[in-house]
């Protein structure tokens, strides 16, 4: 399904040689936002590459993108894809549009390749009828939410200024209510503002079979809220995160799955991580916007206008050809990609250097370790404690044998 004009290197070339094939393909399948987040990295960020592509993704783009993962999983024999649904609100789209989206794709790669389809929205456009379809389409729903209270939320309001939290909780309760199946789960992002422990009970009322907590994307150049950190509080970030963690692994029961933490545990047992934030693994997520450009993941259009950009597009070039681009290599690259300092940090097999994003200065681009690395070292070494005492021996009096009389 080669473009005939592409006469770019296949992989075994030289400019692809060693690299991981992309697994997930996040797919632009609208550009605007029915909601003006107060903090939104990609509308109040730096880059406002959006401004000039369409609103939708034509059919031509969707078909090429569908016959570009089909040409991708074919050449690396990938028995199984991710493609994450995303905008702006991809809803915008209609959920009949993202079903039939999703539809081609399974339809055009190879039958022995399964399609793993998911939708990220902010909930406010959920209802029953949505639902069902994306659920008969088996597309799995996330929702981004800052906290399962009205205040967790005051920045995410419409374009008129207005609440959207009357919305969205409806939208969540519909559906773990109502499809339960199709529920992904919750996305949060870290808010130094509210209660850790509130945050997260607060999102345990929505019931989700996952959450994940997110740090807000900042840098060197234009630093998170909250840091640079005060002397009282050198790692806030990580204080936040560790008192969850403690919530969440002292619960009778588990409750619900958090991925950054699962992720940390996992690394610290010495196994693998296939998320970007933690561990050595090689990134293998790309985006492909409504215009059909390729780009790199979103977070990097924080650091600066055109950070994410390829020069890249799915009707000239293959996914191969993004695997030779250097930003998409320099991700690939592990424990080579990171500054002196991590590579002798003992803590690097797990921390990796942070996300990529998050180490980005000015002058000296991304070879710096993460504007969290204090955050984050606080965090590792507070679950690495809990767990060495889960496997300390229990006291000598515990173990008292009880003998029959």
């Amino acid at each position: 399904m080669r473009h005939p004009a592409d006469n770019r290197p296949r992989t075994g070339s030289k400019a692809t040689e060693g690299a991981f094939p992309l697994r997930q393909f996040i797919l632009k399948t609208h550009s605007r936002c029915n909601l003006a987040c107060t903090y939104c990295y990609l509308y109040a960020g730096p880059d406002h590459g959006w401004r000039d592509r369409p609103r939708a993704a034509p059919d031509a783009v969707t078909r090429r993108t569908a016959e570009r993962i089909a040409e991708h999983a074919a050449t690396h024999r990938l028995r199984d894809v991710a493609v994450v649904l995303h905008g702006g609100e991809p809803l915008l789209n209609g959920a009949d549009a993202l079903a039939a989206d999703v539809d081609l794709i399974r339809r055009t790669v190879p039958a022995d390749c399964a399609v793993h389809a998911s939708v990220q929205t902010n909930g406010t456009l959920l209802t029953a009828d949505r639902l069902r379809v994306l659920r008969d389409a088996r597309i799995r729903v996330g929702v981004s939410l800052d906290g399962g209270l009205p205040a967790h939320n005051a920045a995410r309001v419409d374009h008129a200024g207005r609440p959207s939290w009357a919305a969205a909780s409806a939208g969540v309760r519909l559906l773990a209510e109502t499809a339960p199946e199709a529920y992904g789960g919750l996305l949060c992002v870290v808010d130094l503002a509210h209660d850790p422990v509130e945050v997260y009970e607060s999102l345990l009322a929505f019931r989700p079979p996952r959450m994940d907590l997110l740090l807000p994307h900042g840098n060197w150049t234009a630093p998170p809220p909250g840091l640079p950190a005060s002397a009282d509080d050198p790692a806030p970030y990580g204080s936040w995160l560790s008192a969850v963690f403690d919530r969440w692994w002292g619960a009778e029961r588990r409750e619900t799955r958090i991925r950054l933490f699962e992720e940390c545990v996992a690394l610290l047992l010495g196994l693998r991580s296939p998320v970007e934030r933690l561990g050595l693994q090689p990134f293998t997520a790309v985006v492909i916007e409504t215009d059909g450009g390729i780009e790199q993941v979103d977070s990097l259009k924080s650091a600066y206008e055109g950070a994410a950009a390829t020069g890249l597009d799915v009707f000239r070039n293959s996914f191969d050809d993004a695997l030779a681009h250097p930003g998409v290599a320099a991700r690939q690259a592990g424990l080579a990609a990171l500054a002196a300092t991590c590579r002798a940090c003992p803590l690097v097999t797990v921390c990796g250097g942070g996300h990529y994003v998050h180490r980005y200065r000015e002058g000296s681009g991304f070879r710096n370790p993460s504007v969290y690395c204090a955050d984050m070292a606080l965090l590792i070494r507070h679950i690495a404690r809990r767990l060495a005492e889960a496997a300390a021996p229990a006291p000598a009096a515990s173990r008292v044998r009880r003998e029959a009389p």
